[in-house]
């Protein structure tokens, strides 16, 4: 069974960090491209960042660039979102999610699309706050 599960959220002030996971069970993390979206109260859902299949080469939003980092832990089959210099509107419900036919080595945000992707995780909540 594919199942994502994502942790690591939680409360953090203006400027500080957190470390979201996600790790899967029932496929290698590895053979597909992961991608991480958001969704804050009343928005759309939102692409953050992705992670390419093998290459492991990632691509970010505009709006995260400089400040996120995702990379993977094949050993552990997991994905890692480094959340730094976090601001007031980061806050969010995170997910990561994947599809069997997302196997590109070259993860973009522009072409990374939510009604693409077949599993997800719950989510975990970041909140910023001071």
């Amino acid at each position: 069974q594919v199942q994502l599960v994502e942790s690591g959220g939680g409360l953090v002030q203006p400027g500080g960090s957190l470390r979201l996971s996600c790790t899967a069970s029932g496929f290698t993390l590895n053979y597909y491209a992961i991608g991480w979206f958001r969704q804050a109260p009343g928005k759309e859902r939102e692409g953050v960042s992705c992670i390419s299949r093998y290459s492991g080469s990632t691509d970010y939003a505009d709006s995260v660039k400089g400040r996120f980092t995702l990379s993977r832990d094949n050993a552990k089959n997991t994905v890692y979102l480094q959340m730094n210099s976090l601001k007031p509107e980061d806050p969010a419900v995170y997910y990561c999610a994947t599809d069997p036919l997302w196997r590109t080595s070259k993860c973009t945000i522009a072409t990374m699309y939510d009604y693409d992707m077949d599993y997800w995780g719950k989510g975990t909540l970041v909140t910023v706050s001071s």
